[in-house]
């Protein structure tokens, strides 16, 4: 990290301004190589000085530059903060003359890979920071927020903490071997207290299994035969023509994507192709889709048609569905009946041409996924399906504790489990991290943040 980095921080387009970010050793002084104003080298910092970008004697734009010196900045080195008018061509010449007097092209989210390798902020911190540009609804931005407040990563240091305590213990039974009456204590206080942070872990994940759906949102596909109407029910729920609806079989060959909040959640609905036997290549792989995505979905919503008997195609997909989060949707109820209700469960009866059901698959959805309880629920947990699953990890390795104990083993062979739990929850913060994490994780952020 001796180098100087650079990239454009707003979004590339005609807007009122643009800003370009420098950071690195030579920041303040490669800017002031092409910015004609007040010595930047020798303003204080954070300031905003008005000036001229130039390239020679050749005026480039009128800007705002502003300068903030280590270690009290976002990467904790030196940065600076180019305001442009908003444009392409006056954005990307800035940039240019910004790469031929020394910079280098910032990767995607490298500034704040580097505000979390200078110890700036933890990677909870790191992730809330994307987790707030693309939050999309007002919970979700309430989760990053304590993201990036720490709020949620001191509920991990404060389990590291308490494990701390239970090492030291430790210690002492290691360091006097020769007193009983300490090592009888030590078991007894390693055992309680391993029952208190496998309770905390527990609630923290049940909390945050829905602070998951919060940020990510529920993955939803409707699926059904064709002609049950899953692109109507689709474009009713979005209150827009996003699929196209008719009366010939297999319209829908592919997947239609549409989003829609229920309750301050977002429900991210994928219409797929209708499932049945079909010599048609394109419509064949549509179909394969359709099956393929029941298995990635946290949401199945089966539709049936009130008017037709059910097939051995469809009683082969309520068997796939049966032991996932799915409602069945029996539409067309302004027609005759024909349909076995008895073969359904968790069923609503739906006619989407006479608006009739759709309130009540909100509302079934809102059950289901307890959405007024998240509602009302502390924000302060985790989000990331990375943490969640070092979290899990950790109950594994308590696990392992209390056997240990419970079967006499030396006291030292419980510490080794114990300080596994202690790095895994390190993990979760970046106390303890692998070099390919770091790279995976950040690439994931847009370019100049």
């Amino acid at each position: 990290m001796n180098d100087t980095i650079t990239a454009i921080s707003t979004t590339l387009g005609v807007g009122a301004i643009s800003i370009i970010r420098v950071s690195g050793n030579d920041a303040i002084k490669i800017v002031n190589k092409i910015f004609k104003g007040n010595d930047l080298e020798k303003v204080e910092s954070h300031t905003i000085n008005y000036g001229h970008i130039v390239d020679k004697d050749t005026y480039i734009d009128e800007v705002l530059v502003s300068v903030m010196k280590s270690p009290k900045t976002f990467t904790r080195e030196d940065l600076v903060e180019i305001n442009t008018h908003g444009g392409i061509a006056i954005t990307n010449k800035v940039l240019e003359l910004l790469l031929l007097n020394g910079c280098r092209l910032a990767e995607p989210g490298e500034f704040t890979k580097r505000a979390f390798l200078n110890g700036r902020i933890d990677l909870i911190e790191a992730e809330g920071v994307m987790d707030l540009i693309n939050a999309k609804t007002e919970k979700s931005r309430k989760i990053a927020m304590n993201e990036v407040n720490g709020e949620v990563s001191k509920l991990i240091k404060d389990l590291r903490g308490k494990i701390i305590e239970i090492l030291a213990n430790i210690e002492v039974n290691i360091d006097y071997p020769e007193y009983e009456d300490i090592e009888e204590m030590t078991n007894k206080k390693i055992l309680d207290s391993a029952f208190d942070i496998t309770l905390k872990i527990n609630d923290i994940l049940s909390k945050s299994e829905d602070m998951k759906i919060v940020k990510e949102g529920i993955k939803t596909i409707i699926i059904g035969s064709p002609n049950v109407g899953k692109s109507s029910i689709l474009n009713r729920l979005l209150n827009e023509d996003k699929a196209i609806v008719t009366d010939i079989a297999g319209t829908t060959r592919d997947v239609v994507e549409g989003s829609v909040q229920i309750d301050g959640i977002m429900l991210n609905i994928l219409d797929t192709a209708g499932i049945r036997k079909t010599s048609d290549v394109v419509e064949s792989i549509g179909v394969k889709k359709s099956l393929d995505l029941i298995d990635e979905a946290d949401l199945i919503l089966y539709v049936l048609n009130n008017n037709e008997n059910i097939t051995e195609e469809e009683k082969e997909i309520l068997e796939k569905i049966k032991n996932k989060n799915h409602i069945i949707i029996v539409n067309k109820i302004d027609l005759d009946r024909k349909i076995d209700l008895k073969l359904l469960d968790n069923y609503i009866e739906m006619s989407i041409k006479d608006d009739i059901g759709v309130d009540e698959l909100r509302n079934k959805i809102k059950e289901m996924f307890n959405l007024e309880k998240i509602d009302t629920s502390d924000f302060t947990y985790l989000s990331s399906a990375r943490s969640i699953s070092l979290l899990k990890k950790c109950l594994n390795s308590l696990e392992d504790v209390k056997k240990a104990i419970k079967e006499n083993m030396p006291v030292d062979m419980v510490e080794i489990d114990l300080k596994n739990v202690w790095n895994t929850l390190g993990e979760i913060i970046g106390e303890t991290y692998s070099d390919e994490l770091i790279d995976q994780l950040f690439s994931q952020f847009c370019l100049g943040k």
